[in-house]
């Protein structure tokens, strides 16, 4: 599996970033998103991911990058979608690195820790994805106490 940055994490991204913006919190995050893989560097998100956020008044504003090193020192907390990402995640996070590094499906209150890839499948798929997205950001704020 290629992990590119163009589906599940610039939608979960784009989420995570309105919500923070819609409770007045956008000066206390930087939300970005990146890839395992060097797949699709540069490119904009899957089309059926934006098209999937803007039904929902959600705006992305995103290119592909791949996850770096110092992202374990820049952010506080780095989620992935799925065990592929959490392993990959875990063997690069350098020793001294601070950032909390797990599934973003683990603040689901409705317990579907894994945010499946909808590449391959309709809009629905896309659609699942996003109320899984948004489940998990308010949940995410929510165990914060925001």
């Amino acid at each position: 599996m290629h992990v590119g940055n163009i589906c599940r994490s610039p939608m979960a991204e784009a989420v995570l970033a309105h919500t923070i913006k819609e409770r007045g919190l956008a000066d206390r995050f930087t939300v970005d998103s990146a890839g395992t893989s060097g797949w699709h560097i540069g490119e904009l998100p899957d089309a059926r991911s934006v098209a999937c956020c803007r039904r929902h008044n959600v705006p992305v504003d995103h290119k592909a990058r791949q996850v770096t090193v110092d992202d374990f020192h820049r952010f506080d907390y780095i989620f992935c979608m799925d065990e592929s990402n959490l392993h990959n995640l875990m063997r690069m996070k350098p020793a001294n690195a601070h950032a909390v590094v797990k599934l973003f499906g683990d603040y689901d209150p409705k317990g579907e820790r894994i945010i499946e890839d909808p590449y391959y499948g309709g809009d629905d798929s896309f659609e699942h994805n996003f109320q899984q997205v948004t489940r998990c950001s308010i949940a995410f704020l929510e165990s914060l106490g925001l």
